[in-house]
């Protein structure tokens, strides 16, 4: 009886050790998220960064699994507009309501549901993204380095999905529905 219940304790045990998740803490200082939103009609637009306030991602079996990471909305700044008046005028804007009612909605939270590998160091990440309290599921392709402990990756969401409205006389055809994100998730 006892070498039954030692046997089941170290199959149990081995199990446990071979699905071992581990929480892998991304590095703030190093981490960059740039957002980008263009005007529909015309070239140009704005861009900025926004910081994470925190953020890790799950890595199970010596792969990265999962994660969730929580972005600081107070902290978007702009870095197109050079006149210190119209710049805070664009980002306090930004700040709006219409936008992303920071007031209310000061964080916004990106959590990795599934990861699927092409190779080792590219995959397609599937993920619920949360702005202004509406969560929406979306994809995008991802790449890791290794040697510099990043993973790295380009998209764009559909600002409308997410309640991000711009208030104009012109129906939101003065910029592109589309916001462009590039991320860079550093250990």
């Amino acid at each position: 009886m006892k070498t039954r219940i030692l046997l089941v304790l170290i199959t149990l045990g081995m199990i446990a050790f071979g699905n071992a998740q581990e929480k892998l803490t991304i590095d703030l200082t190093k981490s960059e998220l740039k957002w980008s939103g263009d005007y529909t009609f015309y070239f140009g637009g704005h861009y900025g960064y926004i910081n994470f306030k925190e953020g890790h991602f799950i890595k199970t079996n010596d792969v990265i699994t999962g994660g969730e990471f929580i972005i600081d909305m107070n902290s978007i700044i702009c870095l197109d507009v050079k006149k210190q008046e119209a710049n805070e005028g664009l980002v306090n804007h930004l700040k709006d309501p219409d936008f992303f009612d920071v007031a209310n909605y000061q964080t916004a939270k990106l959590v990795i549901t599934n990861v699927q590998y092409h190779d080792n160091t590219k995959m397609k990440v599937f993920a619920d993204l949360t702005i202004k309290g509406v969560t929406n599921p979306m994809s995008f392709q991802a790449e890791i380095d290794y040697d510099e402990k990043t993973m790295t990756t380009k998209f764009k969401i559909d600002r409308m999905l997410w309640g991000i409205n711009y208030n104009s006389k012109m129906k939101d055809g003065a910029i592109s529905d589309g916001i462009g994100f590039e991320v860079k998730l550093s250990l």
